[in-house]
C-alpha cells in the first residue's frame, strides 16, 4: 500500500513553500509557523469563530452584489460554517505574537475556508484555481478591517454569552445574602479600626451593588462594541470593496449572532485606536477591582475560627494545610484575588497596545484580542466560582457580631449630639484605660442613666441611622 506524501508543495508570492500534506492552510500560514515560534499560545477559539463567521458574512455579501457564483459562495460559506462550528479547531496553530495587524491569523483563515471549500467543489486541498484565499475569500476585505471587526464581534458576544450572565447570578446570590442577614448588627470598621455598627445585610447589599454598576459599565460599552469597522479595508477608504458591502456584511453578521452591529462611524478612526477595546478593559479592570475587595473582605470576616474576626464562616471546600490538621483556608477568595490581580496586568498590556495606532492602523491588535477574551473568560469563570462555591453557602455567627458590635467604642458616636465630641473622647479614653465598657462609664460619670445608656448605645439602633437631639435623651430625630 503506498504511503500518504508527508508534505505538498505550494506557491505564494514569495516562491514555494512546503505545507503538511493534511493541512488545511496554506504557504502563508506555514511560513507564519516557521517564522514566529515565540510563545506557543494560540488565539482563543471564540476569536477564531468570530474570525470565520465574518468570512461567512462577507461571502454572503459578495454573492447578494454579484462578485462571486452561487457554487463558489456556497462552499466558501460552507467552509466558514464549518470553521465556526468548530470543527477546524486545530488548522488554526499560529502563535498571537505575530504580525501586529493579525495578516497572519486572517490568511490562516482564508486559507482553510478555501482549501475546505475545494474539497466541497470536488477539488483538493492546495489547489487555488477553485477557490482563492485572497481573491475569493478575502474579497472586499483587508485584514486590516476584518481583525478588528472580529475582536469586537467576538468580545460582545463573550459579554452576552458568558460575563453577563454570571455577574448577574453573582448580583443576585448576593442580593439574597443581604436579606438574609438585613438584621445582623455587627461592628463598622475603617481603617480596620472599631467604627459605628452596621448590618452584615449592608455589607452584602454594598458588594452586590458593586457588580450592579459593573454590570451597568459593561452595557455601556457595549455600544461603542456594536461599531464594526467591516468594509473600511486597509485605510479607512473602502478601496477594493463595493460601498454596499459593509452594510451587507454587517447585516449578515447580525443574522448569525442575534446582535445588533452597525458601521463605524468614522472608518479612518475605526482603524487606527482601538479605543472601544481599551474601554472595555476599563470596565473589566473595575469589576476586578470590586472582586478583589469583596474577596479581601470575606477573607477577613471569615478569619479565625478562633483568633480573627470569625463573623462567617465560608464553605469548607479542602483541607488548608499539609502540616496542620483541620485547617481549612479561603481558598475561593484567593482564587478571586489572583483573578484581578491577572486582569489587571492585562488591562496594562491593552492600554500599552492601544497606543500603538501608528498613522492608519493600531499594529498590535493580536494582544488586545488575546488579552480582552481572556480577561472576560477568567472573570466570568470567576463570578460563577465566588458564587456559586462560596457566597451562597456563607454563614453568619450572629452571636459573635452582636457581641463585638456591644464592644464596640466607637457607639460613643450617638453621644456626640447630646455630650459633645470632647467629653465623648474623654469617655473613651478612660473605658481603655480603666479597661470598663462604655455604658459603665457614662453611667459612672452621670452622663446616662443605667435605661438611657442601653437604650442609646445599643447598636441595633444605631445601624439605622439619624441624629439624636441634644438635650433629649433617647428621641430620634
Amino acid at each position: 500500500m503506498e504511503a500518504k506524501p508527508r508534505f505538498r508543495v505550494e506557491r505564494d508570492s514569495m516562491g514555494e513553500v512546503k505545507v503538511p500534506f493534511e493541512a488545511y492552510y496554506g504557504a502563508q500560514t506555514q511560513r507564519a509557523l516557521e517564522n514566529f515560534q515565540v510563545s506557543g499560545i494560540r488565539f482563543p477559539k471564540g476569536f477564531i469563530r468570530a474570525l470565520a463567521i465574518v468570512k461567512l458574512a462577507a461571502c454572503k455579501a459578495n454573492w447578494k452584489l454579484g462578485l462571486l457564483d452561487e457554487r463558489k459562495a456556497n462552499a466558501i460559506a460552507q467552509a466558514a460554517w464549518e470553521v465556526v462550528e468548530g470543527r477546524f479547531d486545530d488548522m488554526f496553530p499560529l502563535d498571537v505574537f505575530q504580525t501586529g495587524s493579525g495578516t497572519s491569523t486572517n490568511m490562516n483563515m482564508n486559507e482553510v475556508i478555501a482549501n475546505r471549500a475545494a474539497e466541497i467543489l470536488g477539488g483538493r486541498k492546495g489547489d487555488s484555481s477553485l477557490v482563492h484565499p485572497n481573491d475569493d475569500v478575502n474579497m472586499s476585505q483587508s485584514t486590516n478591517d476584518v481583525f478588528p471587526t472580529a475582536i469586537h464581534l467576538a468580545s460582545l458576544k463573550a459579554l452576552r454569552e458568558n460575563l453577563l450572565p454570571n455577574l448577574e447570578a453573582l448580583a443576585l446570590t448576593l442580593r439574597r445574602k443581604a436579606t438574609e442577614f438585613e438584621d445582623i448588627v455587627k461592628p463598622g470598621r475603617t481603617h480596620l479600626q472599631d467604627a459605628v455598627p452596621v448590618t452584615l445585610g449592608q455589607e452584602f447589599g454594598a458588594y452586590a451593588t458593586m457588580i450592579d454598576e459593573g454590570i451597568r459599565r459593561i452595557r455601556r460599552v457595549e455600544n461603542s462594541l456594536a461599531e464594526l469597522p467591516i468594509g473600511a479595508t486597509a485605510v479607512g477608504t473602502g478601496l477594493n470593496a463595493d460601498p454596499r458591502f459593509a452594510q451587507f456584511a454587517i447585516e449578515e453578521i447580525n443574522r448569525i449572532t442575534g446582535l445588533n452591529f452597525r458601521m463605524a462611524k468614522d472608518r479612518f478612526e475605526a482603524l487606527m485606536a482601538r479605543n472601544a477595546c481599551v474601554e472595555l478593559s476599563g470596565a473589566l479592570r473595575g469589576i476586578a477591582i470590586s472582586f478583589m475587595k469583596i474577596a479581601n473582605d470575606l477573607r477577613l470576616m471569615a478569619s479565625g475560627p478562633r483568633t480573627g474576626l470569625a463573623e462567617i464562616e465560608l464553605p469548607a471546600l479542602q483541607p488548608g494545610s499539609s502540616i496542620m490538621p483541620g485547617k481549612v483556608n479561603p481558598v475561593v477568595p484567593e482564587v478571586v484575588c489572583m483573578v484581578a490581580a491577572q486582569i489587571l496586568g492585562k488591562d496594562l498590556t491593552i492600554a500599552i497596545a492601544g497606543q500603538s495606532g501608528l498613522l492608519e492602523l493600531n499594529v498590535m491588535m493580536p494582544i488586545i484580542a488575546l488579552n480582552l477574551l481572556e480577561s472576560i473568560e477568567l472573570l466570568a469563570n470567576a463570578a460563577r466560582l465566588l458564587g456559586g462555591k462560596c457566597i451562597a453557602g456563607i454563614k453568619a455567627n450572629r452571636k459573635r457580631c452582636l457581641e463585638m458590635a456591644e464592644r464596640s467604642l466607637a457607639l460613643v458616636t450617638a453621644l456626640t449630639p447630646i455630650i459633645g465630641y470632647e467629653k465623648a473622647a474623654m469617655i473613651v479614653h478612660k473605658a481603655i484605660e480603666e479597661e470598663k465598657s462604655l455604658r459603665e462609664v457614662v453611667i459612672e460619670e452621670g452622663l446616662l442613666t443605667e435605661e438611657e445608656a442601653q437604650e442609646i448605645l445599643d447598636p441595633r439602633r444605631l445601624v439605622r441611622g439619624g441624629r439624636l437631639h441634644k438635650g433629649r435623651k433617647g428621641t430620634q430625630a
